[in-house]
């Protein structure tokens, strides 16, 4: 680098003595050669942490199920500037490596068995039998969220997967006989979430002068 330095100090000088270069010319082509340095290393500087966010962090490779800034996609591409990923509405989004080495990134391929939640709510006057029999037959864990809206309590079903959650479809395939099996076990125990009574007043009624009546009505002889 100071060889470089000094070889170009050398040839301004050159040129100034033997006349063939003015200093206005030097001025304007020195501009460029700034520029054109600070161009360059902030292209460097971006290209050198794409290489160590590749090589180095290495978070993914192709194929695998992320999520960033709590969007899940799968990477469909590496380059080394930039990263190329497939969201699960499938539009394609581009990602500069020097932006991604900035963010967490969750890697589900990576991971070891996860843990999902099924929430559901029941009627606040279900009995304790009945919810001890609800407990007895789903054998996870149930953790009691809070009561909302008074007549309802929210539950949630707390699972571990014997697998990550890389694939997602058999995630969700899972997830759906677990429901189906706990929707069968509401039905058994006649477990259910039904609203309060609500009081309605009625005031002011206009007089009822239609001669329809509804064709479920049988009219008197």
């Amino acid at each position: 680098m100071l060889n470089v330095l000094v070889g170009a100090i050398i040839l301004v000088v050159w040129l100034l003595i033997l006349k063939v270069a003015t200093t206005h010319f030097l001025f304007f082509m020195s501009s460029q050669v700034l520029l054109a340095v600070l161009m360059l290393g902030n292209m460097a500087k971006m290209t050198f942490k794409a290489i160590i966010f590749l090589f180095v962090m290495h978070p993914f490779d192709v194929g695998d199920h992320v999520e960033i800034d709590r969007v899940r996609m799968i990477v469909e591409e590496m380059n080394i500037l930039a990263t190329v990923l497939l969201r699960y509405d499938s539009p394609k989004i581009i990602y500069p490596n020097s932006v991604l080495s900035t963010k967490p990134i969750s890697n589900y391929y990576h991971s070891t068995d996860m843990r999902d939640a099924i929430e559901f709510g029941m009627h606040i006057s279900t009995p304790m039998e009945k919810i001890a029999l609800m407990k007895e037959k789903i054998t996870r864990t149930k953790v009691m969220r809070d009561i909302e809206h008074l007549p309802r309590i929210r539950w949630s079903v707390w699972i571990t997967h014997t697998m990550n959650l890389q694939d997602m479809r058999e995630r969700w395939a899972k997830t759906a006989l677990l429901v189906k099996e706990m929707v069968k076990i509401f039905r058994e125990l006649d477990i259910e979430y039904r609203m309060l009574p609500l009081n309605v007043n009625v005031r002011n009624m206009p007089q009822f002068s239609s001669s329809r009546v509804p064709s479920n009505w049988s009219l008197c002889a």
